[in-house]
Protein backbone atom coordinates (compact mmCIF):
# COMPACT_ATOMS: atom_id res chain seq x y z
CA UNK A 1 0.00 0.00 0.00
CA UNK A 2 1.50 3.46 -1.01
CA UNK A 3 2.06 6.04 1.72
CA UNK A 4 -0.18 8.01 0.31
CA UNK A 5 -3.36 5.52 0.95
CA UNK A 6 -2.35 5.06 4.12
CA UNK A 7 -2.42 8.22 5.28
CA UNK A 8 -6.27 8.51 3.11
CA UNK A 9 -7.38 5.36 5.19
CA UNK A 10 -6.21 7.17 8.75
CA UNK A 11 -8.14 10.50 7.89
CA UNK A 12 -10.91 8.69 7.33
CA UNK A 13 -10.54 6.89 10.47
CA UNK A 14 -10.23 9.89 12.36
CA UNK A 15 -13.11 11.44 10.51
CA UNK A 16 -15.22 8.79 11.68
CA UNK A 17 -14.77 9.08 14.82
CA UNK A 18 -15.42 13.11 14.91
CA UNK A 19 -18.86 12.12 13.01
CA UNK A 20 -19.24 10.37 16.16
CA UNK A 21 -20.09 13.45 18.02
CA UNK A 22 -22.71 16.37 17.07
CA UNK A 23 -22.95 19.73 16.76
CA UNK A 24 -23.53 22.23 19.39
CA UNK A 25 -26.93 22.57 19.51
CA UNK A 26 -27.51 26.03 19.61
CA UNK A 27 -30.18 28.76 19.00
CA UNK A 28 -31.42 31.21 16.56
CA UNK A 29 -29.79 34.28 16.85
CA UNK A 30 -32.56 36.67 18.49
CA UNK A 31 -30.90 39.46 16.52
CA UNK A 32 -30.94 39.13 13.16
CA UNK A 33 -30.65 42.38 10.53
CA UNK A 34 -33.92 42.29 8.18
CA UNK A 35 -32.20 43.67 4.63
CA UNK A 36 -32.43 43.51 1.45
CA UNK A 37 -30.46 43.03 -1.93
CA UNK A 38 -27.23 41.26 -1.66
CA UNK A 39 -24.98 41.72 1.47
CA UNK A 40 -21.65 40.10 2.12
CA UNK A 41 -20.45 38.93 5.54
CA UNK A 42 -16.52 38.37 6.62
CA UNK A 43 -15.61 35.66 9.00
CA UNK A 44 -12.17 34.04 10.51
CA UNK A 45 -12.53 30.72 12.04
CA UNK A 46 -9.20 29.18 11.32
CA UNK A 47 -7.69 27.67 8.18
CA UNK A 48 -10.25 28.81 5.30
CA UNK A 49 -9.75 25.88 3.29
CA UNK A 50 -12.72 24.47 5.05
CA UNK A 51 -14.82 27.57 6.21
CA UNK A 52 -15.28 28.54 3.01
CA UNK A 53 -16.08 24.68 1.77
CA UNK A 54 -18.91 24.67 4.63
CA UNK A 55 -20.33 28.31 3.37
CA UNK A 56 -20.39 27.40 -0.44
CA UNK A 57 -22.65 24.56 0.71
CA UNK A 58 -25.30 26.68 1.76
CA UNK A 59 -28.71 27.51 0.03
CA UNK A 60 -28.95 32.11 -0.91
CA UNK A 61 -25.11 32.12 -0.97
CA UNK A 62 -23.73 33.19 -4.23
CA UNK A 63 -20.07 32.97 -3.99
CA UNK A 64 -17.14 32.54 -0.80
CA UNK A 65 -13.83 34.07 -1.19
CA UNK A 66 -10.99 33.08 0.65
CA UNK A 67 -8.61 35.56 1.99
CA UNK A 68 -7.00 37.93 4.52
CA UNK A 69 -8.61 40.63 6.61
CA UNK A 70 -7.75 42.76 9.89
CA UNK A 71 -4.38 43.56 8.19
CA UNK A 72 -2.89 45.74 5.45
CA UNK A 73 -2.68 45.17 1.64
CA UNK A 74 0.76 45.34 1.37
CA UNK A 75 1.07 42.01 3.27
CA UNK A 76 -1.76 40.32 2.70
CA UNK A 77 0.19 37.21 1.07
CA UNK A 78 -0.03 33.41 2.30
CA UNK A 79 3.93 33.72 3.08
CA UNK A 80 3.98 36.61 5.10
CA UNK A 81 0.51 36.20 7.02
CA UNK A 82 1.56 32.73 7.47
CA UNK A 83 4.09 34.33 10.57
CA UNK A 84 1.29 35.46 12.18
CA UNK A 85 3.10 39.23 12.51
CA UNK A 86 0.75 40.94 9.88
CA UNK A 87 -2.40 41.02 11.80
CA UNK A 88 -4.38 39.31 9.48
CA UNK A 89 -6.58 36.59 9.91
CA UNK A 90 -7.58 33.73 7.14
CA UNK A 91 -11.05 35.03 6.08
CA UNK A 92 -13.35 33.97 3.83
CA UNK A 93 -15.75 36.91 2.12
CA UNK A 94 -19.31 35.58 1.74
CA UNK A 95 -21.74 36.73 -0.95
CA UNK A 96 -25.14 35.90 -0.08
CA UNK A 97 -29.37 36.50 -0.54
CA UNK A 98 -30.72 37.69 2.00
CA UNK A 99 -34.33 36.81 1.01
CA UNK A 100 -32.93 32.78 1.01
CA UNK A 101 -30.89 33.26 4.14
CA UNK A 102 -30.00 35.69 6.55
CA UNK A 103 -26.96 36.92 8.19
CA UNK A 104 -28.41 35.30 11.38
CA UNK A 105 -28.16 31.77 9.72
CA UNK A 106 -24.60 32.26 8.52
CA UNK A 107 -23.36 33.11 12.17
CA UNK A 108 -25.38 29.94 13.55
CA UNK A 109 -23.26 27.70 11.20
CA UNK A 110 -20.35 29.27 11.73
CA UNK A 111 -20.27 28.78 15.70
CA UNK A 112 -21.89 25.51 15.45
CA UNK A 113 -20.08 23.91 12.84
CA UNK A 114 -17.34 26.02 10.84
CA UNK A 115 -14.81 26.25 13.77
CA UNK A 116 -14.44 25.94 17.60
CA UNK A 117 -15.33 29.87 18.78
CA UNK A 118 -13.74 29.30 21.97
CA UNK A 119 -10.33 28.31 20.81
CA UNK A 120 -7.67 31.35 21.21
CA UNK A 121 -5.60 32.16 18.49
CA UNK A 122 -5.77 28.41 16.93
CA UNK A 123 -8.19 25.78 15.52
CA UNK A 124 -7.38 22.70 15.96
CA UNK A 125 -3.57 21.68 14.71
CA UNK A 126 -3.09 25.61 13.60
CA UNK A 127 -1.71 28.07 15.50
CA UNK A 128 -1.11 31.74 15.41
CA UNK A 129 -3.14 34.92 15.40
CA UNK A 130 -3.32 34.39 11.44
CA UNK A 131 -6.29 31.41 12.71
CA UNK A 132 -8.05 33.47 15.63
CA UNK A 133 -11.68 33.73 15.71
CA UNK A 134 -13.37 36.79 14.20
CA UNK A 135 -16.44 38.48 12.67
CA UNK A 136 -15.39 41.20 10.34
CA UNK A 137 -18.65 43.70 10.37
CA UNK A 138 -19.34 45.91 7.56
CA UNK A 139 -22.63 47.91 9.42
CA UNK A 140 -24.11 48.67 12.55
CA UNK A 141 -26.81 45.82 11.83
CA UNK A 142 -23.92 43.21 11.67
CA UNK A 143 -21.89 44.81 14.58
CA UNK A 144 -25.15 44.45 16.79
CA UNK A 145 -26.28 40.85 15.61
CA UNK A 146 -23.05 39.47 16.16
CA UNK A 147 -22.38 40.84 19.62
CA UNK A 148 -25.72 39.62 20.59
CA UNK A 149 -25.37 36.21 19.31
CA UNK A 150 -22.42 36.02 21.46
CA UNK A 151 -23.84 37.18 24.59
CA UNK A 152 -26.91 34.69 23.94
CA UNK A 153 -24.62 31.93 23.54
CA UNK A 154 -22.63 32.89 26.66
CA UNK A 155 -25.41 33.63 28.70
CA UNK A 156 -27.06 30.04 27.71
CA UNK A 157 -23.89 28.38 28.08
CA UNK A 158 -23.54 26.26 25.31
CA UNK A 159 -20.08 25.55 25.45
CA UNK A 160 -18.21 24.77 27.92
CA UNK A 161 -15.76 27.48 27.36
CA UNK A 162 -16.63 31.11 27.10
CA UNK A 163 -16.29 32.09 23.22
CA UNK A 164 -13.50 34.47 22.20
CA UNK A 165 -14.18 35.46 18.82
CA UNK A 166 -13.80 39.43 18.60
CA UNK A 167 -16.20 41.51 16.65
CA UNK A 168 -14.27 44.24 14.58
CA UNK A 169 -14.78 46.51 12.31
CA UNK A 170 -13.86 45.34 8.03
CA UNK A 171 -10.85 47.48 6.86
CA UNK A 172 -10.53 45.54 4.03
CA UNK A 173 -10.84 42.05 2.72
CA UNK A 174 -7.40 41.06 -0.17
CA UNK A 175 -8.60 37.80 -1.91
CA UNK A 176 -5.98 34.79 -1.32
CA UNK A 177 -4.03 33.62 -4.33
CA UNK A 178 -6.05 31.23 -6.43
CA UNK A 179 -4.24 27.84 -5.23
CA UNK A 180 -6.33 28.75 -2.16
CA UNK A 181 -9.54 28.86 -3.84
CA UNK A 182 -11.62 26.31 -3.84
CA UNK A 183 -9.13 24.21 -2.15
CA UNK A 184 -11.54 21.28 -0.48
CA UNK A 185 -13.27 20.95 -3.89
CA UNK A 186 -10.13 20.67 -6.27
CA UNK A 187 -8.53 18.65 -3.34
CA UNK A 188 -10.98 16.38 -1.76
CA UNK A 189 -8.33 13.41 -0.50
CA UNK A 190 -5.75 15.98 0.77
CA UNK A 191 -4.69 14.41 4.22
CA UNK A 192 -5.58 17.88 5.81
CA UNK A 193 -8.85 18.20 4.14
CA UNK A 194 -9.92 14.24 5.46
CA UNK A 195 -9.28 14.90 8.73
CA UNK A 196 -10.15 18.46 9.55
CA UNK A 197 -12.28 19.83 6.87
CA UNK A 198 -14.57 16.64 5.71
CA UNK A 199 -15.87 16.17 9.07
CA UNK A 200 -17.67 19.37 9.62
CA UNK A 201 -18.60 19.35 5.97
CA UNK A 202 -20.55 15.72 6.86
CA UNK A 203 -21.79 17.27 10.07
CA UNK A 204 -23.42 20.09 8.47
CA UNK A 205 -25.09 17.99 5.81
CA UNK A 206 -26.51 15.92 9.09
CA UNK A 207 -27.75 19.28 11.11
CA UNK A 208 -28.27 21.89 8.58
CA UNK A 209 -29.91 20.05 5.69
CA UNK A 210 -32.93 22.45 5.47
CA UNK A 211 -29.67 24.78 4.37
CA UNK A 212 -28.05 22.88 2.18
CA UNK A 213 -28.87 23.83 -1.86
CA UNK A 214 -30.46 21.39 -3.66
CA UNK A 215 -28.12 19.61 -5.85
Amino acid sequence: MRPAQMTAILCLALASTTLAGRAPQLPSPAVDPKVTGEQTAVLAGGCFWGVEAIFEKLTGVKDVVSGYAGGSKSSANYRVVSSGTTGHAESVRITYDPAKISYGQLLKVFFAIAHDPTQLNRQGPDEGPQYRSAIFFNGPEQKSAAEAYITQLNEAKIFSRRIVTTVVTLDGFYAAESEHQDFVRRNPWNAYVLAHDRPKIELLEKEFPELLKRK
